[in-house]
C-alpha cells in the first residue's frame, strides 16, 4: 500500500497512538481512516492480526504498512473503514424523548456480538466507551480504537492505567490484577451511571448505587482496605436512569459487580432476556 493513494481530509482525532485522519482512497473514491503512530509501545502487531478478522461489529481494518523507519521506531500506518459518527454523536442526534426502547436492545446485541468476537479470539478491549464505539448511518455498530487492546491469558500481567475513569471497574481504580470482565463492566457504564473525579470517588459513586462487595471478595493485592467504603446503597438502578425497564436494570447489575469472578458475560448477555423480549411482555 502507498500512502501517496490517501488524501487528508481532516483529522478526527489524536490518542495515546496515533492521530486518526479522515481521508479520501484516490483509487476508490471512498473515504477511509488513516491512523498513523509508532509501533514501539503501541497496538501490538498480533492484536492487529486478530481485529483484522471480518466481523459486522468490528471496524474494517483494510490494510497495515509501516511508512518509514528508523532504529528506534517503526511508524504504522492503520487503513480502517470510515464511519462518520461515534455512539455519543449517535444519541446526541436523536430527536426527543431519544431511542426507542427497541433500538437501545438493538445497539446493545450489535454491541455485545462485538465483544463477545473480541473475548472468544483472547482480545481484552480494555477502553470501550461512547466515543470508541461507532454507528454508521444505517445503524450498524462497530468497534474501533484498538490501541489498548491487548491479547490475553491468565499469565500475563496487565497495566492498571487503562479504561477512561468513568467506564473503569473496581479492581481496576483499585489497581488490582484484573481480566476480560473488566470490559464487560464497561459496557454497563456506557451512559455513564458513575462520573467520579478521582478513583477514590468513583469507588464511592459505585457503591453508593450498587453496594459494596463482602470483605472475602474485596481484592487483598490493594492498598484500600474495604473498610474505608461507608456505602449508601445499594439502590435500584432506576433511582439513577427512571425510564430503564426492569429486564435492562438486571442485565445491568449482572454486568457490574464488585466481585471480579462474577460478571456476566458477552457470550451469556447475549442471551438474556431483556434483548429477547419485546416491551410489554411479561417474562
Amino acid at each position: 500500500m502507498a500512502t501517496s493513494r490517501y488524501e487528508p481530509v481532516a483529522e478526527i482525532g489524536v490518542g495515546a497512538y496515533g492521530t486518526v485522519y479522515k481521508t479520501c482512497d484516490l483509487h476508490s473514491g471512498h473515504f477511509v481512516a488513516l491512523k498513523i503512530g509508532g509501533a514501539g509501545g503501541g497496538l501490538p502487531i498480533s492484536t492487529v492480526c486478530e481485529v483484522a478478522f471480518e466481523h459486522p461489529n468490528i471496524a474494517w481494518l483494510m490494510d497495515v504498512c509501516a511508512t518509514s523507519r528508523t532504529d528506534r521506531e517503526v511508524k504504522v500506518t492503520l487503513v480502517f473503514e470510515h464511519v462518520d459518527q461515534d455512539l455519543r454523536t449517535y444519541l446526541d442526534k436523536a430527536p426527543p424523548p431519544g431511542l426507542s426502547a427497541e433500538t437501545i436492545k438493538d445497539l446493545m446485541h450489535q454491541f455485545l456480538r462485538g465483544l463477545d468476537f473480541l473475548h472468544a479470539n483472547c482480545i481484552v478491549r480494555r477502553d470501550l466507551k461512547s466515543e470508541n464505539i461507532l454507528v454508521t448511518s444505517g445503524g450498524r455498530v462497530k468497534l474501533a480504537v484498538f490501541g489498548l487492546a491487548r491479547i490475553y491469558s491468565y499469565q500475563m500481567a496487565l497495566t492498571p492505567m487503562v479504561v477512561t475513569l468513568w467506564y473503569r471497574a473496581p479492581e481496576v481504580l483499585l489497581q488490582s490484577t484484573y481480566a476480560i470482565p473488566v470490559d464487560m463492566w464497561s459496557v454497563g457504564c456506557i451512559f455513564p451511571l458513575f462520573c467520579g473525579n478521582s478513583e477514590a470517588d468513583q469507588l464511592g459513586k459505585i457503591s453508593d448505587l450498587i453496594g459494596l462487595s463482602t470483605e472475602d471478595d474485596w481484592p487483598r493485592d490493594v492498598s484500600l482496605p474495604h473498610g474505608v467504603f461507608h456505602p449508601r446503597g445499594p439502590h435500584p438502578v432506576q433511582s439513577v436512569a427512571p425510564e430503564m425497564e426492569e429486564l435492562g436494570a438486571h442485565l445491568l447489575l449482572e454486568m457490574q459487580t464488585f466481585n471480579r469472578h462474577k460478571p456476566i458475560s458477552a457470550f451469556r448477555a447475549l442471551q438474556h432476556s431483556y434483548l429477547h423480549k419485546e416491551e410489554g411482555n411479561p417474562e
